[in-house]
């Protein structure tokens, strides 16, 4: 699935990875390849050519359904696998990070005005409850918050590259599209018809409301 990429905030941390190579050789007495060995041997790197992805495409392979259980700041355990039968949005975002504030008010209106849109905000940051608390206040959401540990964020999701990272949840559990950098309720409406859900009616998207 293609990730839809703008403008996004840079975590002000990098995560690496390593990875070890190992290699065998066929003893010195092993018969050499006959004819059917090497017409197998071809089909196998077809085969494994026509699955592999794109030239250039780097992004780490993620579960089709993904597991999420989190504490929330009210105190409950969000579990995405509870919410099935509805289009959900998975936010990571952080305090700090200006596009992913500038959406909040899009994505609260959109969980408001949608029974079959719901909308969870991971705040990918280092952040006491009481700091978080202190900024929902001036920054209200009608959707859960949970604060992730940024040395350990939800196995399933790939760690964000950038700030908002935003995935789309169909009602079945799988990923139906996700996006890095900003989004608006009119493209998660519009991704949520294209993979099949109700289509928005021409009053139904949800604007943030005035300032």
């Amino acid at each position: 699935m293609p990730l839809r990429t703008r403008a996004v905030a840079r975590p002000a941390f990098t995560f690496l990875l390593a990875f070890a190579l190992a290699a065998c050789d066929r003893g010195g007495d092993a018969p050499g390849p006959t004819a059917t060995d090497d017409a197998a041997a071809k089909a196998t790197a077809e085969a494994t050519e026509a699955d592999a992805p794109p030239a250039g495409d780097t992004t780490p392979s993620e579960p089709v359904t993904p597991r999420l259980s989190l504490p929330t700041l009210g105190g409950a355990t969000y579990d995405l696998a509870d919410h099935r039968g509805k289009w959900v949005v998975v936010n990571f975002w952080a305090t700090w990070c200006a596009p992913c504030l500038k959406e909040m008010p899009e994505l609260s209106a959109l969980d408001a005005m949608n029974e079959h849109i719901e909308v969870v905000g991971l705040a990918y940051e280092e952040i006491d409850e009481a700091a978080m608390r202190a900024f929902l206040e001036k920054h209200p959401v009608v959707y859960p918050i949970a604060i992730l540990d940024v040395t350990a964020p939800p196995e399933d999701f790939e760690t964000p590259r950038g700030l908002p990272m935003t995935y789309l949840i169909a009602p079945d559990g799988r990923v139906a599209d996700r996006f890095l950098g900003p989004v608006t309720a009119h493209e998660l409406e519009a991704a949520i018809a294209a993979a099949g859900g109700p289509a928005a009616g021409p009053g139904d998207a949800a604007d943030p409301p005035p300032a």
